[in-house]
């Protein structure tokens, strides 16, 4: 199939005309970022990565944004929510392939609504699911790619060599998209939204079937990208420890509304006076004992999460076993992972809803 005439339409209706745009900075090591990239981090430090106005997005009856505001920097973020949240949805309306009712949508200054085909020349996006061409080669489909973003051919087949062996590919960059595994599938996937330069990177689920090794080498990229090519990334996965390898900005929505915006190193920090604790038989006696000795205390599971009073430490929980006897096997302080803040976050929403 001559994919040229796509190509010619997709930047006619993206300029006005058919010349495309100019020159990307190369991607390897030891080159000079060019006057388009310095800009745009000049531009990045002035204005807000994302930001959202009273989004509302809605599918029929369905609410899938509700009422959404929300404002990001530039760094790595990972977005964070139980299937469902509107994670999809919210990258699908900053890139303008959903439209939204109500609210508006900023990529760096952009608005969506007013100069879609602006904010999509900042972004690249890696959508979730088998999304590559099968009949291509890697080659092909991510000069293709660049192409569409208004390289010029030749520009476009340069870059491609360059991702590709970036992300792993290089030697298997002629063999076609159909032969691939997962793994270099999503490789491929990863090389095509990088070609064009962005600004913005888009994950969508990036190591969603990927065996350990491969999951390792995605999570190297993204936290290398950023420092590579100057590009802020949004992860949106349901893996929390990918996020919490890679990212330093955490957004977590559920059922369309943003429950938390901001830095990961508050949500992961150590709880004060909080302790880890099992017990050998059933917790529920300890539980109940330490309750009554003004301790906080959460089950999960056959773990008790301690919280004890202001001035008290572990002794106390330890006076209160011995007294009750129960046998301790162990106890620690509390160790916060982003998976126990996320449960937290939702199960804090779903109490106050």
């Amino acid at each position: 199939m001559d994919y040229q005439p796509i190509i010619r339409g997709a930047l006619t209706q993206q300029t006005g005309s058919d010349h495309p745009r100019g020159a990307a900075s190369d991607f390897v090591d030891g080159l000079e970022c060019d006057r388009r990239r310095c800009d745009g981090r000049l531009l990045s430090a002035a204005v807000s990565l994302i930001e959202f106005e009273g989004v509302e997005k809605r599918y029929g009856q369905l609410v899938a944004l509700r009422n959404l505001s929300l404002k990001l920097e530039p760094g790595r973020v990972g977005l964070l929510g139980p299937n469902g949240a509107g994670k999809s949805t919210l990258l699908k309306v900053l890139l303008g392939l959903v439209p939204h009712e109500h609210g508006t949508v900023r990529a760096m200054d952009r608005d969506v609504d007013r100069d879609p085909f602006g904010v999509r020349a900042l972004i690249g996006y890696m959508p979730e699911g088998d999304t590559v061409m099968p009949e291509l080669n890697a080659l092909d489909y991510t000069s293709f790619a660049g192409e569409l973003c208004g390289l010029p051919r030749s520009e476009a087949i340069g870059r491609a060599h360059q991702v590709l062996h970036y992300v792993g590919l290089g030697e298997a960059r002629y063999r076609k998209l159909g032969s691939f595994s997962t793994g270099m599938r999503q490789r491929a996937r990863l090389a095509q939204a990088l070609v064009g330069d962005p600004k913005i990177l888009l994950l969508d689920e990036p190591t969603s079937g990927l065996d350990p090794r491969g999951r390792d080498e995605m999570l190297g990229l993204i936290l290398d990208i950023p420092a590579r090519t100057g590009a802020s990334v949004i992860l949106s996965t349901h893996i929390l420890p990918d996020v919490e390898k890679t990212c330093d900005q955490v957004v977590v929505i559920a059922a369309g509304e943003i429950l938390y915006a901001g830095a990961l190193a508050p949500l992961v920090a150590p709880e004060r006076d909080t302790f880890e604790v099992v017990v050998k038989g059933d917790p529920a006696t300890l539980m109940k004992a330490l309750e009554a000795n003004r301790c906080v205390v959460t089950m999960r599971g056959s773990t008790l999460e301690v919280r004890v009073p202001s001035g008290e430490s572990a002794r106390l929980v330890l006076k209160v076993a011995l007294e009750s006897k129960q046998q301790v096997r162990h106890l620690a302080p509390f160790v916060q992972s982003l998976e126990r803040a996320f449960l937290k976050t939702i199960e804090r929403a779903e109490a106050a809803a």
